[in-house]
C-alpha cells in the first residue's frame, strides 16, 4: 500500500513536471512568435497625401452612388500614397426609417464642425471633403485626388499589435508649434441588407467605414512631435479588410489638413 502511495506520488510528480514544461515550451513559442513579428510601419513622403472624406449614411438614396465610386478607389495606384479615403456614416438619418449600423453621432459633429469653420448653414449626404474643405465632385468626376507637392512633413505611425499605436510628425520648417492627430480604423468588404428608409430592399456595400475613432494632442519632442493612442474595433467585431488613416492638422483647425498617411491591417 506504501509502495502504491508512493507510485502515486511519483506519477503526480512526473505529470506536474510535464505540464510545467509544456507550459513553458508554449509560453517560449508565443515569445519568439511575439517577437520574431514585424512591426507595423505607415509612413508619408515629405509631399503632402491628401485625406478624402465621404459623408455618408444607409438611410440615404442618394449616397449609393457615392460610396460606389469611393470603394472603386481601392484598385488605384495612389492608394495610401496620393490619398487617404475614409466614410464617416452620420446619424441623423436614422429617425426616417433605417438604423445605419455604421453611423456615429460624433461623425455627425465632426461634418457640423466642418460646416461651421467653412460658415456654411448646411450638412448634407454624400458629401465629400478633401484635406478638410468641401469637394463638390460631380457623379461624372471618375478622377481621384492627386498628392500635392508641397512639403507637409514627414507622418508616421507604428504598432506591435494594431491596437496600440506611436506616431510621429517631423513638420516642416516654419509650420505650426501644435498640432493634433487624428485615427480612425476602417474596415473594407461590409455590406448591409437594408429593409427600411429611402434605399429598402436594397444591398449596400461599404469600403473603408470608420469604426473607430480618436482625436489626440502631439507633444513636441525637439522638433519631432509624437502621440500614443489606441484603437480598437467595436464589439462584435465585424468581418472584412481592416486598414488605419492617421492624419495631422495644427489643434484647433480640424479643416486645415497637414499630412495625411495609412495602410490596410490584415488581408482577410
Amino acid at each position: 500500500m506504501k509502495v502504491h502511495n508512493n507510485y502515486v506520488t511519483m506519477n503526480a510528480v512526473r505529470h506536474e513536471v510535464l505540464t510545467i514544461g509544456i507550459s513553458i515550451l508554449a509560453f517560449a513559442t508565443f515569445a519568439t512568435t511575439a517577437l520574431g513579428a514585424e512591426p507595423i510601419v505607415f509612413q508619408s513622403a515629405q509631399r503632402q497625401t491628401s485625406l478624402v472624406e465621404l459623408y455618408t449614411s444607409e438611410g440615404c438614396s442618394s449616397c449609393p452612388p457615392a460610396e460606389q465610386w469611393l470603394s472603386r478607389l481601392k484598385d488605384s495606384s495612389g492608394l495610401w500614397t496620393d490619398f487617404v479615403p475614409i466614410a464617416f456614416h452620420v446619424d441623423y438619418w436614422n429617425s426616417l426609417g433605417w438604423r445605419d449600423r455604421w453611423s456615429d453621432e460624433r461623425f455627425s459633429d465632426r461634418q457640423r464642425d466642418y460646416a461651421q469653420a467653412w460658415k456654411s448653414e448646411d450638412i448634407y449626404t454624400p458629401e465629400f471633403v478633401l484635406n478638410g474643405k468641401e469637394w463638390r465632385r460631380g457623379f461624372w468626376n471618375r478622377s481621384v485626388p492627386a498628392s500635392s507637392e508641397t512639403n507637409a512633413g514627414l507622418l508616421k505611425v507604428t504598432s506591435d499589435d494594431a491596437t496600440h499605436w506611436h506616431l510621429t510628425f517631423t513638420p516642416p520648417t516654419g509650420a505650426e508649434r501644435a498640432f493634433e492627430a487624428h485615427a480612425a480604423l476602417l474596415v473594407s468588404g461590409v455590406s448591409s441588407d437594408v429593409t427600411g428608409g429611402e434605399n429598402a430592399s436594397r444591398h449596400l456595400n461599404h469600403d473603408f467605414v470608420a469604426i473607430a475613432f480618436i482625436e489626440v494632442p502631439a507633444i513636441s519632442r525637439s522638433n519631432i512631435f509624437q502621440a500614443t493612442f489606441v484603437l480598437n474595433p467595436p464589439e462584435p467585431k465585424p468581418t472584412g479588410k481592416q486598414a488605419m488613416a492617421v492624419w495631422i492638422t495644427p489643434v484647433g483647425k480640424s479643416d486645415d489638413l497637414l499630412q495625411a498617411t495609412g495602410g490596410w491591417l490584415n488581408v482577410n
